[in-house]
């Protein structure tokens, strides 16, 4: 699962070990925050260049950075639903295992919990303009997909008067295997290019299971800390999927090695390859003023 390195480092090092991190631990089954390590560190450190990398600025006319934003362990985005109006509270995404209470256990589905959680909004050259605040976690779950949807506690217009900056629409089409895609990074500032190799019937990775993860071709070599991130179709500008893991090592469907299960079972492990969980389910679950509706004709989210 893509989570930052540099503070599992830091952790390693007041801890008396060595320099370079194992591959985390799973975390624990009910999801607490027992395990510190496990919320911060994603597969193992690579080269300072890997796990540090320097600001990428977007080409002109080219996905930029604005609308991005930074958790303290993770990246995520200001999204809008199809439907969202302009004084509605706006939405970030991000994924459920970058939840500040841990990681969600498998089944395990969070709706309508008070949050004050912070995100450092980025303009389009990637310069944090903003810190903006939750005021409830919507929506977090890590089974059959790997997303959480916070509410702010400001609204679209607010965001665009004070800074100038547009929520990215989510997309409620699926995207299609062959689309150019970017993956916008706001905790690294980052912007990794590729387009869509296709589709993983199901995905394991560790104790959890996703369905219909959309795999990138090899350019997009997403490091710990890009998780969440938006993926935004380059034609259109608009999320088609949410950044969440890759296969490290080459094991085979553990915590950050996942595989691909296809309809008869049959088990593929991409060794250095990543992925992303689908986003267009989500607008139909969400009504007036961007609240939350499960029981919607056409919502299939999983429900708790």
């Amino acid at each position: 699962m893509r989570k930052p390195l540099v503070v599992a480092l830091c952790a390693l090092a007041l801890t008396g070990a060595g320099a370079t991190p194992a591959v985390a631990a799973a975390p624990s089954p009910t999801g607490a925050d027992t395990a510190r390590l496990t919320d911060v560190v994603d597969g193992v450190a690579g080269t300072a260049a890997d796990t540090l990398p320097g600001p990428t600025a977007p080409k002109e006319g080219a996905v930029g950075f604005a609308g991005a934003v930074s958790l303290s362990n993770c990246s995520g985005s200001v999204v809008r639903m199809p439907g969202s109006a302009d004084d509605d509270p706006a939405l970030v995404l991000t994924n459920g295992h970058c939840l500040e209470s841990g990681f969600p256990a498998p089944g395990q589905v969070l709706v309508d919990r008070a949050s004050s959680r912070t995100f450092g909004l980025l303009n389009s050259a990637g310069s944090r303009v903003a810190t903006l605040r939750a005021d409830r976690l919507l929506y977090a779950t890590m089974t059959d997909t790997d997303a959480a949807i916070y509410r702010l506690s400001t609204t679209y217009a607010r965001i665009k008067s004070a800074y100038g900056i547009d929520a990215l629409p989510l997309s409620a089409t699926r995207p299609a295997a062959g689309t150019s895609i970017s993956v916008v990074s706001g905790y690294w500032k980052r912007i990794y290019n590729c387009s869509i190799d296709g589709f993983a019937y199901r995905m394991k990775e560790g104790d959890w299971t996703w369905k219909d993860s959309v795999r990138y071709t090899s350019a997009c070599n997403t490091i710990g800390g890009t998780s969440g991130s938006p993926v935004v179709d380059g034609a259109t500008g608009q999320v088609v999927a949410v950044n969440n893991t890759g296969n490290t090592d080459g094991g085979r469907c553990t915590v950050n090695n996942p595989c691909e299960v296809d309809e008869n079972g049959r088990v593929t492990v991409r060794q250095g390859i990543n992925y992303a969980q689908q986003t267009h389910l989500f607008p139909a679950c969400f009504g007036v003023d961007n609240k939350l509706d499960l029981s919607a004709s056409g919502c299939v989210l999983p429900k708790p």
